[in-house]
This record gives C-alpha cells, structure tokens and sequence, in this order.
C-alpha cells in the first residue's frame, strides 16, 4: 500500500497534522514545545514518575469499541498517535471555564501541595473515570501506581477521590454507633473506648460538582471513520531515524528482512529509555501496532489460550479467571498478580508482552537482554496453558509498585496420581544470572521423592550449590538473592502441601514451625494485598466568640491548588520560549578524582543546532562559588573531584541537540588516588571538613562509673535524594545593558542565588534580579545546590548574548545536586538495670561530600543526639567527612533525624539489653519541664509528655500491644511489631522581608522573601495579612518572590519561614494601619476602600539566635516543636517485605495558622521520612558512581506504601508565643516520627529472632530495606547462605 507521511490526531478536540513529523520527538516534548500545553509535567522522562500522564483514546476496530487509556507522554513517540485523540489536562477544565470534577475534589480536598504531580494524577483519575464512571477504591490505588507525589503523603489524594466510589467516602458502618467514622467529611465521637477526641473535617463535599459521564468529550467522529477504512504505511524520516509503521503482517515481515536490525516499537517504554539514557540509536524503528494479527487474543482446541502482542492480556485473563474452574487457571492468576505490579498503569497500558512464542529452556536466552530470535523474525504470539494445578509465582522488589524484581521466580511441579509422590518439577529464577535460569539440578534430584520435610531439606542444600552468585555480582545484595531462592522456594512448598493435604484429605507430619506455618496458611497469600485505608484527623477547636472573617486557624485551600490541578500554574520551564533562545545542556565528569588532560569538542561541534561550548575559560568574573564558603568551582578547571562534577556545557537551539553534543565529547583524565568514597574511607584517610565539633554536659567518665552496665553500638543512616518532582531549572535572559541579567530559577535561595551569579559574572549584586513564581518542591535540595546550575545557566546566557534555558533531567539531576547526609554514629552507653541511662558517649560522622557547602548546619545532629531524652552525663563529637561524591546538602531536618535516629538506637539497644518494654525505657529518660539540655537551653512550655499520652491513647496502644504479641504467638514467618517514638526539634530564626503594596482600589499586593514550593507558605502569608489588614482574603494577591522587590532574604529552609515572613507581613502591616489611622478617624463609616492611598515597604530583621561550641553557651534555638507517633507493622520473615498497618501521630503545631496545610506537613513529612528510613536507599559504586538516579532504580514512597490506617491529632491548647499568631513551625519536625515504623520493624524483627533463639541487641542499619529486614531475621535458612568475607571481593556497590 502507499505511505503518508503525515500525523493526524486531536488534541483536545483540535485537529493536528503534523508532517513529517521526527521519529525521536515524545509527545510530550511537542506538547509543552509546539503546542504550548505546559499543564503536562516532566518528571523523569522514563514513566516512572506520572508527571506526564495524559490519556489516549482511540477506536479498536479489532474490539469494535473506543477504548481510553492513561500513557506517559514522555515516552509516547509523536509517531505512535497517529488517528488517536489526546487528552490533556488542560482539555478537561480550567479555572477560567469551569472545572472539571477530578480537578476540583483534588485541590478541594488538599491533595495538590508543590502540584508538580498533580495533573499527571488529575488524568489517571479522568482516564480511569471514563472506562468506569463508579470505580472502587482498590481500582483508584492501581490507576495510581505510575504516580507519584513527594509532597501530601498521599492520603488527601486518595480521600478526595474517595467520593467518586460507591462507598462515596463511607466507613461502610463501622462507626454507626457513633455516626459515620473515619473520613474528612464526617464526624466520629470516640476514636476508642477511653478517647474524647473528635474527628473533624477539612472540607465540605457536599459542596462538590456531581460527576456527570454524558457530559464528558465525545470521541471525535472523523477518527472513528478514519480508523475504520483501510490503513496506509506510515513512514517518517528524522534527523537520525527512520519510523515505518507497516499496515499487515506481511509488510513487517519484508522491512524485518530489508532492515534486520531494525527495533520494534510500541510503547516505547524501553527503546525510548535505551535512546535517551544509554546514548543507544537505532535507525530504523518498526512500529507494528496496528497490525490485525498481532491485536488479537484466541481459545486453542488444545486447552491453551494464545495472546498475541499487544493483546488485552490482563482484561481477558481476568474474565477467563472469574469463569473457569480454579484448577485450570493457577497459571493464568499467576500472570495477572505479576502483570499488577508490573510497572506502572501508563507502562501496562502500551507495554509488550515480553515472552516468546517459542519453547522457554535454558536455550533461548543466550545472553543478558538476548534471544535466539534471527534478526529477520519477530515474535507473534505466546502461548498460556489452562492447568498448572500446583503453580506459583513470586517476585520480590524493594517497593512493591512499579518496581525492578531483585528476585523473580517460577514453580510448577505434577504428582503421580492420588499420592503426593514428584513425578515432574521445574523451578525457575530471575535475577540470580544474566537471563533466566532454571534450577535443572535440583529438579532432577527432587524426581520420585515424596512432598515432605526430607524433600525440602534436600531442596535447599540443591539450591544453595546451583544458585550460587559472585559476591561482586552485579545487583550487590549478594546474600539477601541467595536466601532468597530457598525462602521462596519454601513458600512454594508450604502453598503446595497446603493444597495436597486438601486434594488427598490426610493429615502429614510435620517439624513444629511447618505446622505453625500450614495453621496459619493465610499469610502465604500475598502480604501486598490491597487494603482500603482509612483516616482520622482531630484538629484544634475553634475558640468561643472566634470572628468568622478571620481566617487565621482555618482550614483554607493552598491558594494555587485549583490553578495546579488544571495545568494553569506556571512554573520555571513552563514559561515560553523566547525567539531567539537557547537551550544548555551540562557536560560532567565520569571519574571521581582525575585531572583533566584534555577536552575534545570537535565531534560534539558538529552536532546540528549547536552554537557554543562553554567551560571555566569563559567565566567574567569568578570560577570560585559556594554557598558559605567558596571551596566549589563554576566549572571544574584542572580537576574533578567527584563523578557528576560540571566540565562544561553545550548551548544549541533545542534541548536534544545540546545532550547530544554533551554526549559526543571527549574527556582525557589522569586518575587520582585516592578515592575517597565512603565515610569509613574517610576516616581511614583522616579526610574531615574543619572545625570538628563537640557538645559535652556533665561527668561522662564518672557517669559510666555509676552505671550497671555499658553497651557499644553503631548504625548507619544512609543518604536520601530529595526528588522534588520539578528538577533544577534555570532561564537566564540578559538584558543587553551594564551587564544587567534576568533570571527565572527553580530555587529556594532567590538571594544566594543572585550573589553567586553576580559574583561569576563580575558585577555588582544590582545588576542581577532573580525571579521565583514557584517551585516543584525542593525539601532543602534547592537551597543551595539550585546555583551550581543557575550559574552556569547565566555564564552562558552572557556568553552567546541571548536567553539560555536548562531543566535537568531526572538522572543528571540526581547526579550532580548531592542530597541528605549519609551519617554513621558509634555509641557508648551506660546505663542502670531498670532502664536509666546514666552516661551517653557518641560519635557522629556525616558524608558531606566534595564540598563544605551547608555541612556546617547540618552539625545540627548534635544538637538533637539527645533527642527527647535527659542523659545526665553526655558528650558528642561531629566529624564531617570529605569524600569523592557530589556535595550533600539540606534536606527537610537538617542533620536533625539523623542525630535522633541514633539516638533511639542506643535506647532500642538499652531496652533490649534490659528485657523491658522499650516504651518504658523510653518514657522513663524523658525530659520534663524545665530540664536542660546538653546545650543548656531550658525547655519551657515542653508538650511531649502531653503528645504522648494522647498518642498512647489515640492509638490505643496498650489494647494494640497485646494483640500484637498475640499475632505472634500464632505465627512463625509473619511478625507484627510495635514502636512509639518522640520528636523535639529545634526552631531558629535569621532575618525576613516584606513588601506590602496597597492600590487605590483597595486590592493589596504582597511580597515577601519566602518561596512556595508547595508548603502553602503563600497562602499562610494572604492569612496572615488579612487577619492584620481585616480585609478579605480575596483582597490580596502574592504574584511571586523576586530580589528587586524584597533584598537580602533568608533562604525558604529550616522550617522557619512561616515564622519569619508572618512576622514580616505583621510588622508591615501594624505600620501600614498606624499611617492609615488617621484617615480612619476621620472616616470612621468609611471602609477599606475610602481609607487606602498609601503603600509602604518594610523590612523586619529577627535577633539571630547564637550559640558558642567553645564555652557551650548561647540560645542555638528559638524554641522547640515536639510531636509523638505510634506505628504498627506486619513484616514477611521469609522475604523481607512489611506492610505499614497502622500510625498515630500526635504534632504540637503552637495554635495552627491553617490546620489542612499543617496537616499535610505532617503527613508529607511522615511519608518522606518513611522512604528516609525503610526503602530509598542511594546505591554508589566503589569507584564514586551513581547507580541509583531515575525513579526505575530509586523508588521513594508510592500510594500503596501509606498506613492501612492513619490518625493525625494536632495538639490542643499550646499557644507559641515566640512566632506569628502563636503558631510554631511545621515543616521539618514530623519527618522524624517515621523513625516509629523503622522500630516497629526492629520490634518484629526481635520477635523473629526470638524463634531461633536470639535475644538481646542487633545492629539494624537505615533504611529498613527488605534485604535487611531478611537478613536480620536469622534461622535455618539464612545460615545457609553466609555473606563472603569482607576484603576477599570488591562489592558492586558500596555503603556511603
């Protein structure tokens, strides 16, 4: 047939024609580029993120119906759409018309903080609603597993769109004796037996939009024609690339033979990535999905059901499941569990069947990523046998959505008839080789044996020699994949005999834990189940005789909420693309300590578009930059000290063009020793930032004297990427004259910012204007790390004359910024036999990476090594490591959770070692009012006690324990643990601004010097001032945070700028009124209106809290915010898995300025400490190199990670008098209560290792990964598989 060369689609019902359209181009790039649709996000460019989720909806002429579906269009090649309507969330509703009922509920419901992600989460729900109108929450939970959100903690997501169920909400009666229980929009009277806390809401839904299906946008009837008629060959020629689309199966056979080598593409879920990520190109891509033979799925005579390539594979094995007898389909709902958590919905959606047609044995897998498939055939079909009575499949990951299997296996086995006697088996791993391998050996030896104890012992010594690994293998977790393959196998053996000894109806001897196991069968299904969570939030009463219009302490919605939902919020790279602009694109260094020899850019040069190369050589003023000290370079000149370090960069006319000059040149090093990439390197190496830090109080030699006993400890915390969902982004737009330059910047630090720029360029600060409309997030990441990109940005902004943008993507994002502190501390306690700790001695060493950068506040660890405890006689010491690895830097706490997660190890330890309950040991060392501590502050107005015992209550602890332990009696390969864990974190205070601009017609602008990134500072800022002002909310617009209206500010970190900039806006304010008052007294009927001509600046500097190390003296904080959480987990002894079933978290916020804000602080924070502690882990080579930088490798907490149940109380009756209307900060405080579910972990670990008879302490490192939840749980089968001895390899990846 002829080919077209044109792209015809509708985008948001506007017809597109695209000719000769690029095959490398993603949808989403033509989007945000050519059509200006900015409402949908970059976030990763792999599909991991949602950011960039939009919905597809099309004709299947092979299903005869139209058929919607949520697509990443990062990854969507602009080729693939061609007769597709898209739909974008800017198609669905704005603020301006009318909004869309997904839009609504979101922002209404508070779930849109940064609101990065959320018009990616705005069109999974839009596409899930136009496939099923009444979804049920489990059906919600899976649309949103290629979603992800670093800000709300998710819950107000999910309650929002909790009211499109059935359900709509409801407990579903479990509250009917007290009223409806459970949901923002209800009340309950009693959370337990003993509790007088009422839960409250935040939001009306009654005030919602109904959701109305016969409203929705029709599929546009010329598509629908067009999909019916005969297809052309498709047929697009780029600059590189070659995109065929043939229309029959005889056409793709014939390009397969003209071009062997040619890719088949459909989704491009991984051709695209290899393209992107590996620097990989291939020439020819065939895209056969309109193919009819390759669309369809089939019934064979012989039992079997065929599904051919892009069949609706999950669709049909589910309805073949619910129809068939359950012995025929173990096969087909072995399938659908893996296919659920395979990927995200995005990925599943237009994701390739990856089996073959072709018989699966050990043959057909050559190699890594390689099959004996001849270049000229392509796969047609597979193949999914009906029985497989005896059948399981598992795979384990470190998260269980949309995770990278670290081990998957496959165990089907027959038995001679009516006996329980092997007649075939076949057992089969990923992960533990290059390919898939089968353990052939072992089920050879298992052939003619009966299903019993012998035949597991004997299975497991099999496994153990045949899946053996390198310790240097490639993966690491050596020891963890190896028991891996005996724990999973044994979980095969118990479903097994469970089934046998119902098939054969006879009782089978047993050992004792086998018989614990088979009692309690259900926890062999899967421990991933999903579970409808459930809320409870208890919020401060409103005071008697409270003024209506004063909105201070209400629960207002974040003020960009509505406007983020439907995509019309502008962010940095949302804002179009000057005429003549140029993209940038970084160039950074592959070695960690090298000298540079030299650079070679021809090649690079060559690359169309490009215009300039731009390195130190180019740099006005100086190459010298940092954000307290200038020890960093602009560019790297001579040296590179780290992987990741920036080279240089290339300027050219699109973004593509300047990676791939990036990627085209050539860098000659001489290597350095030595590395230095760990903190135990360092300390080999004696490799410290100065000065070297101390805290003591008290006796500490005399303290261990009077002690009964002394332990030793040590743990480590590893490090954490902040990924705010926005990466690093930069427009610098100079201004032609007296070297005047305009930047937009994704930062938290508008003023560092400006200096540093002004100080590379060689000008005065004055020339310099730094711009923030508002951020992505940025969690501390974009304090000061956000320059090392904006100085280059405006370097070669001054160096080609024109405006230059760059927004990093996620990996190079990742790779250069640093992130949280990996910290190790070693511990002396000593302590009495009821629990008192009497001395404390502890060593604290933080890697800070290439550069001091904000290191020195991150010594706050010390501060907080006490963490809620009075230790009469301690001593600290701060040691800040110098390595080989980009510069860490602030992250919500500061160094804070670090120091106190150390802490409540030794307190873990000294419970243990007493055998008391560790809420007793706790509760005992607790200060009270009026204690001091280690740095001699006086605590005053100390609320822990009361945080405690309400959180004891709300969670209802005692009632919780006994079950708890009860559990665990009855079951030997799941525990439940029990942890509480209190807070108290530090608040200071530097200085603050604000700009207050009233008009003539009464609106009021307002400026301050604090930066929304999504914490709702904005909106707490408009509250503030309507209260001082007594005008509307509506009265007052914030437009944005800029150095030529508001100087010399703060940066927005540290918990602290509700405090400093609410008292800026005060002060402003209070003389604003007193300028006013005389018009007022002479006008006294008058309003607002008639008394406002005037506007006024002003700028408000707090007292600068200072402390001594020397003579431990000073106020190193203004006050302290404190908070208690209790956490319940369930954890798989065999797999390392857990499951978060319950939190109580009690949080003194002083007297909330907008409690659904706070609230959401809280349970961001919580979430964020939750990956801190139990699942981001930072995975470094020994040579310095990142392996974890994109969400395919770093997972942080998705939807289904949040506690089955959650209940947030803010504490009641505990004015602040030290910060704006008695408030207290918010931000940074609750992300250490995470710690609760890490000893909730440790606590059922302990009862884990109680079954092999182990008792006391144990060193458990951070995070709790599956890998260290299995290991620490010691029996029978870890010892079968010791780790190799350290020294005798070089591991693939190393503990920073």
């Amino acid at each position: 047939c002829q080919y077209s060369q044109n792209v015809f689609s509708i985008i948001n019902s506007v017809q597109i024609t695209e000719k000769n359209a690029e095959p490398e181009k993603t949808l989403l790039t033509y989007l945000r580029r050519n059509l200006g649709l900015t409402g949908t996000k970059l976030g990763c460019a792999e599909g991991g993120c949602g950011a960039c989720t939009v919905m597809v909806s099309k004709y299947h002429p092979y299903q005869n119906r139209i058929i919607h579906y949520a697509v990443n269009a990062c990854l969507a090649p602009l080729c693939s759409l061609h007769h597709c309507a898209v739909t974008t969330v800017e198609g669905i509703g704005s603020v301006a018309s009318k909004l869309h009922p997904v839009q609504e509920r979101i922002a209404k419901a508070h779930g849109s903080q940064c609101g990065f992600c959320t018009p990616g989460i705005v069109m999974s729900m839009y596409a899930l609603l136009r496939n099923n109108p009444q979804p049920s929450m489990h059906d919600i939970q899976e649309a949103f597993q290629g979603n992800l959100c670093r800000c709300t903690g998710y819950r107000p997501i999910l309650e929002g769109y909790r009211t499109f169920t059935k359900d709509g909400g409801c407990c579903g009666g479990k509250g009917q004796s007290n009223g409806c229980c459970l949901t923002n929009g209800h009340t309950q009277e009693h959370v337990n037996d003993n509790s007088t806390l009422s839960a409250q809401k935040l939001y009306d839904q009654s005030e919602f939009m109904p959701l109305d299906p016969t409203q929705e946008i029709i599929f546009p009837p010329e598509l629908m024609v067009l999909s019916k008629q005969p297809q052309r060959e498709l047929r697009f020629a780029g600059e590189r690339a070659l995109w065929i689309q043939p229309c029959s199966l005889e056409e793709l056979l014939e390009l397969k033979a003209t071009y062997p080598n040619a890719k088949l593409v459909v989704g491009n879920t991984e051709v695209g990535i290899e393209m992107k990520f590996k620097n990989l190109l291939y020439p020819v891509i065939l895209a056969p999905a309109y193919i009819p033979e390759l669309n369809i799925i089939q019934n064979t005579q012989d039992g079997k059901r065929v599904l051919h390539l892009k069949g609706c594979c999950q669709c049909m094995l589910f309805d073949a499941v619910k129809k068939l007898p359950a012995h025929q389909t173990e096969v087909f709902k072995a399938v659908l569990e893996q296919l659920r958590w395979f990927a995200g919905q995005q990925i599943r959606n237009v994701a390739v069947c990856h089996k073959r047609v072709l018989e699966m044995d050990g043959k057909f897998f050559p190699g890594y990523r390689k099959t004996i498939l001849k270049p000229e055939e392509i796969l047609l079909s597979i193949e999914i046998p009906y029985t497989r009575k005896y059948f399981s499949a598992f795979k384990q990951s470190p998260r269980k959505e949309d995770d990278i299997a670290i081990v998957t296996c496959g165990m089907n086995v027959f038995f001679k008839e009516q006996s329980n006697i092997v007649q075939s088996i076949r057992i089969s791993y990923g992960g533990m080789a290059p390919v898939t391998v089968l353990a052939t050996a072992t089920c050879n030896r298992l052939l003619n044996r009966q299903w019993n104890e012998e035949l597991l012992e004997e299975a497991c010594t099999s496994l153990v020699e045949e899946m053996s690994l390198s310790p240097s293998a490639p993966g690491g977790m050596v020891t963890y994949r190896r028991t891996l393959t005996i724990s999973l196998f044994y979980k095969f053996f118990l479903n097994v005999q469970h089934k046998l000894s119902l098939d054969l109806q006879k009782e089978v001897v047993f050992h004792t834990y086998t018989i614990k196991s088979l009692k309690n069968s259900a926890w062999l299904q899967n421990i991933y189940r999903c579970h409808d969570r459930t809320l409870f939030l208890c919020l401060q009463a409103v005071p008697p005789g409270h003024n209506s219009d004063d909105v201070v302490g209400q629960p207002i919605m974040h003020l960009s909420a509505l406007k983020q939902a439907t995509g019309e919020a502008i962010y940095c790279d949302d804002i179009p693309c000057y005429e003549n602009e140029l993209h940038l694109a970084l160039v950074t260094s592959t070695k960690a300590h090298a000298l540079i020899k030299s650079i070679d850019t021809s090649d690079a040069m060559a690359v169309p578009g490009v215009v300039a190369f731009i390195s130190a050589k180019d740099i006005p003023g100086s190459n010298m930059t940092g954000p307290v000290v200038y020890d960093e370079t602009v560019f790297a000149d001579d040296k590179v000290t780290c992987v990741g370090h920036i080279v240089g960069a290339f300027v050219a006319d699109t973004q593509a063009h300047a990676q791939r000059a990036a990627k085209a040149v050539k860098i000659s090093y001489e290597e350095l020793q030595p590395v230095i990439v760990t903190i135990q390197d360092a300390i080999a190496n004696k490799s410290f930032f100065q000065p070297v830090r101390s805290i003591e109080r008290g006796d500490v030699a005399q303290g261990f004297k009077d002690s009964d006993h002394i332990l030793h400890g040590e743990m480590h915390i590893g490090g954490q990427e902040q990924f705010y969902l926005e990466t690093n982004c930069t427009l610098a737009f100079p201004r032609g004259e007296d070297g005047e330059m305009e930047l937009f910047v994704s930062t938290q630090s508008a003023s560092k910012t400006q200096a540093l720029v002004a100080k590379a360029l060689g000008v005065p600060a004055n020339r310099v204007v730094c711009r923030v409309k508002r951020m992505g997030g940025g969690f501390g990441g974009k304090e000061s790390r956000s320059t090392i990109l904006s100085t280059v940005v405006a370097v070669a902004a001054h160096t080609v004359k024109r405006p230059v943008r760059c927004m990093l993507d996620r990996d190079e994002d990742m790779l250069v910024t640093g992130g949280r502190h990996p910290f190790f501390g070693h511990y002396k306690v000593g302590y009495m036999n009821n629990g008192k700790v009497m001395a404390l001695e502890v060593m604290l060493y933080s890697n800070a990476g290439n550069s001091l950068d904000l290191s020195l506040s991150v010594s706050r660890a010390l501060f907080h090594m006490d963490n809620s405890y009075n230790i009469p006689n301690i001593r600290g010491t701060g040691y800040m490591c110098k390595t080989n690895l980009p510069s860490n830097s602030a992250f919500r706490g500061f160094g804070g959770p670090q120091g106190m997660m150390i802490a409540e190890s030794w307190m873990s330890d000294v419970a243990l070692s007493c055998g008391l309950p560790a809420e007793e040991v706790r509760r005992m060392n607790m200060y009270k009012e009026g204690d001091f501590t280690p740095f001699n502050q006086r605590l005053d107005k100390f609320t822990i006690d009361r945080c405690w015992e309400e959180c004891m209550q709300l969670s209802d602890f005692n009632k919780r324990k006994d079950a708890v332990e009860q559990y665990n009696r009855q079951h030997r390969w799941t525990k439940r643990g029990l942890s509480i864990i209190p807070t108290k974190f530090g608040i200071s205070f530097t200085a603050a601004g604000a700009l207050v601009l009233v008009y003539s017609d009464g609106s009021v602008l307002l400026t301050h010097g604090g930066t929304e990134m999504g914490q709702g500072l904005h909106t707490k800022m408009v509250q503030v001032a309507s209260k001082t002002l007594g005008i509307p909310c509506s009265k007052i617009h914030i437009t944005e945070t800029s150095t030529n209206t508001v100087p010399n500010t703060s940066p927005t970190a540290a918990s602290a700028s509700s405090d400093l900039n609410g008292m800026a806006i005060y002060n402003a304010c209070q003389t604003l009124l007193q300028r006013l008052q005389p018009y007022k007294d002479k006008n006294l009927k008058g309003c607002w209106e008639d008394w406002v001509s005037i506007s006024f600046c002003m700028q408000l500097f707090i007292e600068y809290l200072g402390y001594d190390f020397e003579t431990n003296s000073g106020k190193p904080f203004n006050y302290f915010s404190y908070g208690v959480a209790v956490s319940e987990v369930e954890i798989d002894c065999l797999t390392g898995s857990h499951k978060n079933l319950h939190t109580s978290i009690v949080m003194d916020v002083g007297k909330s300025l907008n409690p659904a804000l706070d609230i959401g602080q809280v349970e961001g924070g919580f979430m964020q400490g939750l990956g801190l502690f139990t699942l981001e882990e930072l995975r470094y080579s020994p040579d310095g190199y990142l392996y974890t930088r994109g969400p395919g490798m770093y997972k942080i907490p998705a939807f289904g990670d949040i506690p089955i149940e959650l209940k947030i109380s803010l504490l009641r009756d505990t004015p602040n008098e030290k910060a704006i209307f008695s408030s207290k900060a918010v931000g940074e405080p609750p992300l250490f209560l995470a710690a609760s579910v890490f000893y909730a972990i440790k606590d059922a670990i302990t009862a884990a290792r109680a079954e092999s008879n182990l008792t006391g302490p144990f060193r458990l490192d951070s995070p709790a990964t599956p890998e260290r939840i299995r290991n620490a749980c010691e029996d029978k089968f870890t010892k079968l598989c010791p780790p190799a001895d350290p020294g005798t390899f070089i591991p693939w990846a190393v503990q920073v």
